[in-house]
């Protein structure tokens, strides 16, 4: 029951690094039985998916900028004290070893060899037991904080997305959109301008709500390029952030399953660095997490 359950909860791990709902460590999920139903028709099929689509972004939870760097400082701070209790058992597993193979020295290498198996794996099965609920805690703890950033991602999927928020609702924001309400293309282009400037991100954020109205072939400044401007580090941050907190989700699958077995998963291991690489083109320096980006609300 010991090994079933931390098995789930690799499953579990890994399917929601894979983009599949994190169930912590649930039951494995039984097979539905096969209906015949009518086929819907291609229309429908449509309509129920935007539907479906539109259901799913409205129950994406929102976190603050803040919050996603506090969840990787926590992410962070669990795999640290996981990875101390699995180094510590690992090397009680190691030293018994060691005093097994010293007792048998006389006996040849064969004989030896089996004898110090069963030993280690018995004790490593034992080790194992008595762990378990500390391991369970790490994994369910990554879990939770993979889960809840991965829904929030929803909420930054660019630049341009993160600066239309920026001053929603307040009166700043208000009287900029009416004073730029009739400005032409000379006037928006040297706004934009002096918005990326300056950093004005109010000013930014009403320039991309009047741009939108603008046809795109007429368009006196690129929002993209201005969001980039304004937000673009800080919408990079965030999504390495994320990503991280991924990475790290399955470096503790990866390190339990390891102590789990004794040995280590060579696929996981490659999808790891394939993790480490896509960070790294990121390029977001997110060494010390005290420099958050400006707070949204």
């Amino acid at each position: 029951m010991a090994c079933r359950r931390c098995r789930l909860l690799h499953l579990d791990l890994v399917r929601a690094a894979d983009g599949r709902p994190y169930r912590d460590g649930g039951d494995e999920e039984a097979a539905e039985p096969s209906l015949s139903v009518p086929e819907p028709s291609r229309d429908a099929k449509a309509e129920e998916m935007d539907m479906a689509v539109k259901k799913l972004a409205l129950a994406n939870r929102w976190v603050s900028v803040t919050d996603v760097f506090d969840r990787l400082r926590r992410a962070r701070e669990n795999r640290e004290q996981q990875a101390r209790l699995l180094e510590g058992l690992e090397g009680r597993v190691k030293q018994r070893r060691d005093e097994v193979e010293r007792s048998l020295a006389d006996l040849s290498v064969t004989e030896r060899s089996q004898i110090v198996s069963r030993a280690v794996n018995g004790h490593r099965a034992e080790l194992k037991r008595n762990s378990l609920d500390s391991r369970v805690a790490y994994l369910k703890t990554v879990g939770a904080l993979r889960e809840e950033l991965g829904s929030a991602r929803a909420h930054y999927q660019s630049p341009v997305q993160m600066l239309a928020r920026e001053g929603l609702g307040s009166e700043r924001r208000s009287r900029i959109m009416h004073q730029i309400e009739k400005s032409g293309t000379v006037e928006l282009a040297s706004l934009a301008a002096l918005a990326a400037s300056t950093g004005d991100k109010e000013l930014g954020a009403a320039l991309l709500t009047r741009n939108s109205g603008v046809p795109h072939n007429e368009r006196a400044f690129s929002s993209q390029e201005l969001a980039d401007a304004l937000v673009g580090d800080d919408w990079r941050k965030i999504t390495q952030a994320m990503l991280e907190v991924e990475r790290i989700a399955l470096e503790a699958v990866q390190a339990d399953s390891a102590f789990e077995t004794g040995r280590t998963n060579t696929t996981r291991s490659v999808q790891l660095a394939l993790r480490k690489r896509e960070e790294a083109a990121i390029g977001a320096d997110l060494s010390n997490l005290d420099t958050d980006p400006e707070q949204e609300d």
